[in-house]
């Protein structure tokens, strides 16, 4: 994809800004995403209201705002917002990453990640996501994981570690995580200490790592492609597959390349720990296959990206990720992990002057675009986006709910 003019948007990320107190102002056109949702067309006389088009999420603001559910929870401002199933109950997660107990960056911080769930998604799009309870449980929210942020915890100076998806089976609740060892790292560099999973047997409440870690930048292994993972779920066919791609939280790392490989392990392997038994998507000997014999091929490229999601619904894979050159949110879409992918679609902009944008959504500062497991179907999806604003202490530094998306 070419790259369009656009304006300065990724010379700092967002996180390196909100520590360092300096960033980029907001400029006086800017148009903040809309909080409710999108008009539905009018009835007809005699149309029976149970039968109108609901009203799609387009921007509901889901923290950040005084009064919200989110604030009620404890969380005034936090980004990320990845949605993932409950298996055991049947309600929905949301995991944050930096998050505070006061609207735009005030108050105590929390840390990172923390979670807030939900007693029940409406995927229609006819009312925004309202949060019923905080974790890890009992009270107002927190940071899950035990570990001290600007320290070293046993494996190297880390600020923060930052959630890149949630997953729960068998029991057992997972979120892979990367450990961020700067957040202005230099040009070819992804700025990471290490990727790790961690792991919950009382569904969010205790957190503990798994031993293996993947080294990341300050420990020896730069642009480590086992970064920044996306469960895409377990198949019909037992395996759970796992996409990944090295860390670019910071939207900086321009070594990216857009790169992304794919494994899949057996279910039981992965609780077990038993990293080692994944199977890798590879071309080798002149034809793609699944095999233990050589590491995972690059699947697609091009561009840099940031915050990335795969998830299955309705038996179709799709993806979505922040194409940061095109400054999007892209979806992508493909019958079967290991298949063939449609070309990069873009569903909302920061800069809608741009040709390929016009009529998009507008989310000046956007980043992420997380699917949520329970969208409707394939051709229907709900996205979570994250905006800022580049400055600490001010609004917005949210996530955003949008309903109806078609990949």
């Amino acid at each position: 994809m070419s790259t369009p003019s656009q304006p300065d948007h990724g010379g700092l990320s967002r996180r390196s800004v909100l520590r360092a107190g300096a960033g980029l102002p907001l400029g006086a056109g800017l148009l903040g995403a809309a909080a409710g949702s999108a008009a539905a067309a009018p009835a007809g006389p005699g149309t029976p209201r149970a039968v109108r088009a609901p009203m799609l999420q387009s921007g509901a603001a889901l923290c950040d705002t005084p009064g919200d559910s989110a604030s009620a929870q404890g969380l005034g401002s936090g980004d990320l917002g990845i949605p993932y199933f409950r298996q055991h109950d049947g309600s929905w997660g949301y995991v944050f990453g930096d998050s505070w107990a006061q609207a735009a960056q005030q108050g105590t911080y929390l840390g990172s990640p923390v979670m807030l769930n939900q007693a029940n998604f409406d995927n229609s799009g006819g009312s925004p996501i309202s949060f019923s309870w905080a974790m890890p449980a009992g009270g107002q929210a927190n940071q899950l994981f035990n570990y001290t942020h600007q320290t070293d915890n046993g494996y190297g100076w880390e600020f923060s570690r930052i959630p890149n998806d949630c997953i729960e089976f068998g029991g057992r609740t997972y979120i892979q995580y990367t450990s961020v060892a700067t957040w202005a790292p230099p040009a070819g560099y992804d700025g990471s200490l290490m990727s790790g999973v961690a792991y919950s047997d009382d569904y969010g409440v205790t957190w503990q790592d798994y031993s293996y870690h993947w080294p990341g930048d300050t420990q020896g292994t730069n642009q480590s492609l086992y970064g920044m993972w996306s469960f895409a779920g377990i198949d019909p066919d037992g395996w759970l597959y796992i996409f990944s791609k090295r860390w670019n939280g910071t939207h900086r790392n321009t070594a990216d390349g857009g790169a992304i490989q794919l494994f899949r392990i057996q279910p039981a392997d992965f609780r077990a720990g038993n990293f080692g038994a994944q199977q890798n998507w590879a071309y080798l000997n002149g034809s793609w296959q699944w095999t233990q014999s050589a590491p995972p091929s690059i699947i697609l490229s091009g561009n840099n990206i940031g915050e990335f999601s795969v998830k299955l619904i309705n038996g179709t894979y799709c993806m979505s990720y922040f194409d940061v050159n095109d400054y999007s949110i892209c979806t992508r879409t493909a019958p079967r992990p290991d298949a063939v992918w449609t070309a990069p679609k873009p569903q909302i902009a920061g800069n809608t002057t741009v040709p390929n944008h016009w009529g998009l959504p507008q989310v000046p500062f956007l980043y992420g675009g997380y699917i949520h497991p329970g969208s409707a179907n394939a051709n229907s999806l709900t996205l979570m986006v994250s905006q800022w604003n580049g400055q600490q202490g001010q609004s917005p530094y949210r996530v955003l709910q949008y309903d109806g998306i078609n990949p």
